[in-house]
């Protein structure tokens, strides 16, 4: 391994969803904006061997790699953030290190050893995490060679079971590396309690505590709070974690995420990190620093009138649910200087026309199954009928296609198999390769793959007239071809395939001011300053432009 690789370990306490993530990938863009090589890892502990299986309700969105990998949602936090596309190695989880150790002792490769957490499953944790760092099966700007510094965030609170053993493989790194190459950063909570109208420093303290009790002494607190962290605060915190009061971190609420790293550098984080790695200097970034935080000014302080969105689906009740859509909505608007307002409508209990009344665009993300599957193509008809701006994502795409055969052909019983399988007109229908398919984990059609746009189209425009580009897919219907000609007959045109022509990627009604179905999901694609194509054309149509 490169000896040169430097590891930032970011753990977290006291609860759930205080913010690792933004948190990992915060400090990865600011070493990425010193002009340093930078990729990043998820560790989750769950039992999942992916998260392909999880309901995005409980967990958040599924996030695609480019190689296929149905990851946790902050890889898509990390690639927004670093525009570097990550892989599925990137995400570890539980079931894929136990999974490795149980197939090596099949093999017989313990020689006879007893088969323990400590050292077999540590060992492979360290393993996976060195790896990457070698720079093997790393991020497609790295071109195999070893990042400067590699930021592994451990997901799951301090003190959990499941995530023992990973920080128990980081403890042993920090170790093994020596302090001079590891650093732990420690994400916990000060809640400021109404009632009592003061910052809360127990739950830090004991989180810490906790830490400690399994042999991490962090270096840096990120503390999560509503308002900023008073000093005399910072330095009660720092009093009982051992952790000096300028690395105490306020990390309290902003706009948006992406004004995190300002926020972090601000407060001097990565002069003591440099300090504490020693054998890195600084270097004047100024240049970065203009591009990113004119980025991050575009997102936060649009000028035009607002552009209302409807998003309508199955997952709304969580809004992590869609958070790549909702990102790349935003970078749509700030490319046209116009605020985004997104409203989520469940598409199961959705009851009338009127409830998408009003909006300046119509969004149907990605989703499974018959729930909710009749307001969807209800969404789609109001869309198409009143000449409002559509665009349907992967099973927006299928679900448009049924409610054209449906409204324009008149097949009034048309569907999708997933939804009715004898349906009399199955307009999208399962891919041939997944009959016979038992298994639902890992077995769609997944990852970056090629699609082919016919010239002349409203896509080949879209997409600045280039010929071909990659996305990300993940579904496992599509449009079945034996309706293909009625369809086309009379208006749809399928303006994009792949697969050797055998799928089709790409829906438009021509006629219409803007009707986009997609197959794939151009969400995972959209960066800030650098908004998917569909996405801003889509954006500049339901804003008038």
């Amino acid at each position: 391994m490169n000896v040169q690789t430097k590891f930032i370990f970011v753990t977290g306490g006291v609860m759930s969803g205080l913010g690792k993530g933004v948190t990992t990938s915060s400090i990865a863009k600011l070493l990425q904006l010193a002009d340093r090589t930078v990729s990043c890892v998820k560790i989750d502990p769950y039992l999942n061997y992916d998260a392909g299986t999880m309901n995005p309700v409980a967990h958040g969105e599924v996030f695609v790699t480019e190689d296929g990998g149905e990851c946790d949602m902050d890889i898509g936090n990390y690639e927004r953030f670093l525009n570097q596309n990550l892989t599925k190695r990137h995400n570890i989880t539980t079931a894929q290190v136990y999974s490795s150790v149980i197939e090596s002792e099949r093999r017989g490769k313990y020689l006879g050893a007893c088969v323990q957490i400590i050292p077999h499953i540590t060992d492979e944790i360290k393993r996976r995490i060195r790896v990457l760092a070698d720079g093997d099966m790393g991020a497609d700007d790295m071109h195999g060679k070893a990042p400067d510094f590699l930021i592994v965030e451990c997901g799951g609170t301090v003190g959990d079971i499941e995530s023992l053993p990973f920080l128990e493989a980081l403890r042993q790194m920090r170790f093994e590396e020596g302090p001079q190459n590891v650093l732990f950063v420690h994400v916990t909570l000060a809640p400021e309690l109404d009632v009592v109208g003061e910052q809360k420093t127990k739950p830090t303290q004991h989180s810490v505590q906790e830490l400690r009790r399994i042999g991490i002494q962090p270096d840096f607190l990120a503390v999560r709070c509503s308002n900023p962290l008073g000093e005399k605060i910072k330095r009660k915190i720092a009093m009982f974690t051992n952790v000096t009061p300028k690395d105490v971190l306020s990390c309290h609420d902003v706009q948006s995420v992406f004004e995190v790293p300002q926020m972090l550098y601000d407060q001097g984080i990565m002069d003591s990190i440099f300090t504490k790695f020693g054998s890195f200097g600084m270097v004047n970034t100024y240049a970065n620093w203009e591009r990113w935080n004119a980025i991050v000014r575009g997102l936060t302080e649009p000028q035009g009138p607002v552009v209302k969105i409807v998003m309508v689906g199955k997952y709304v009740t969580l809004a992590d649910s869609y958070v790549s859509v909702n990102h790349a909505l935003r970078h749509a608007g700030a490319a046209i200087n116009r605020p985004i307002s997104i409203d989520w409508k469940d598409s199961e209990t959705m009851t009338s026309d009127s409830d998408l009344a009003g909006y300046d665009g119509i969004l149907v993300p990605g989703g499974f199954g018959m729930r909710g599957s009749e307001g969807i193509i209800a969404a789609a008809s109001f869309a198409r009928i009143n000449d409002t701006p559509y665009l349907g994502i992967c099973f927006g795409f299928q679900l448009a296609a049924v409610a054209f055969g449906r409204s324009v052909l008149d097949m009034y019983d048309a569907n999708s198999t997933e939804i009715v399988p004898d349906t009399e007109h199955p307009i999208v229908d399962l891919l041939p390769e997944q009959r016979g398919i038992s298994d639902l984990g890992g077995s769609l059609r997944l990852g970056s793959n090629e699609i082919h746009i016919t010239e002349g189209t409203s896509a080949r425009r879209m997409y600045n007239g280039s010929p071909t580009i990659r996305r990300r897919h993940r579904h496992r219907y599509e449009i079945n071809e034996k309706f293909i000609p009625e369809m086309e007959e009379g208006g749809l045109v399928f303006s994009a395939e792949s697969d050797s022509g055998r799928r089709r990627e790409i829906l438009e009604i021509p006629s219409h001011r803007f009707y986009m179905g997609v197959q794939y999901h151009p969400e995972f694609s959209s960066r800030p300053g650098f908004p998917e194509e569909s996405f801003a054309a889509f954006v500049r149509a339901a804003a008038g432009l």
